[in-house]
């Protein structure tokens, strides 16, 4: 009985010690500081020697954030995945903590799981600009999903995960992949509307692109005029130029 009272009040303290937050554990704080200096410096690997030295007092939620944020600047995000989950469990309240741990996945390509922690991010979030931003993330995550499923021939999968990145965020990329389903599917007047969204909503596509498909969408039309305007647009960007010189090479 002696034995087992006497485990049992080690379990409990060492269950009180690691419950520690910065503020009641001066010597972790310490640590954590020297850390996050070191990360701030560039010494990473002598940063997360620190927030392991420092979660051996206390097991606060920033530590693990931190030591999570040093691993992705080091690329191993695997050890990234570990801290940010332990950050959660931590304080499962943490936003920004789901925020990196998205950021993990979305490096790692698992971009469902990415998914389901930006959209944790975007719940937790009381900050308007954070919420945008996680929906921006999300329709990032859901537009991986749309390409690869059009890449491996499932056109409707691939038009229902694309609609729900635009859902989140007017994604030009998303509204892209979109017009390049909807003309492959047949679907020319959803390919037309599609890539004028991608148009309006540009930031990180080439200027022809949207017309390009404009083109495709109208030439699946019958519309060789119109077709012709579009990709006399796309020709000028240097992506498109081949590929829209040929379809204006066969239209004239």
């Amino acid at each position: 009985m002696k034995i087992t009272l006497s485990a049992l009040f080690f379990l409990f303290l060492a269950t009180l010690i690691s419950a520690q937050t910065l503020e009641d554990a001066p010597d972790a704080a310490k640590l954590y500081n020297e850390g996050n200096k070191l990360r701030k410096s560039g010494n990473y690997n002598g940063a997360i020697e620190k927030y392991d030295q420092a979660l051996k007092g206390s097991n606060d939620y920033r530590i693990y954030y931190q030591k999570g944020v040093t691993y992705k600047k080091l690329r191993d995000y695997k050890k990234a995945e570990e801290a940010f989950i332990k950050c959660t469990q931590a304080k499962p309240d943490f936003d920004i903590a789901y925020n990196g741990l998205g950021g993990t996945y979305f490096s790692l390509g698992q971009f469902e799981d990415a998914v389901k922690a930006f959209k944790k991010f975007e719940e937790l979030s009381t900050k308007p600009k954070l919420k945008k931003k996680a929906g921006e993330y999300i329709a990032r995550a859901y537009t991986k999903l749309g390409l690869s499923a059009k890449s491996k021939g499932s056109f409707d999968k691939a038009v229902d995960q694309l609609q729900n990145a635009v859902k989140y965020h007017p994604f030009d990329a998303a509204y892209l992949a979109l017009a390049e389903v909807y003309v492959d599917k047949g679907e020319y007047d959803n390919a037309l509307t599609a890539a004028d969204n991608a148009i309006n909503n540009r930031k990180s596509i080439s200027k022809g692109a949207g017309y390009y498909y404009k083109g495709l969408a109208f030439k699946g039309k019958d519309n060789k005029e119109k077709a012709i305007e579009n990709f006399k647009i796309a020709v000028k960007d240097s992506k498109y130029k081949n590929n829209s010189q040929y379809e204006l090479k066969n239209l004239n």
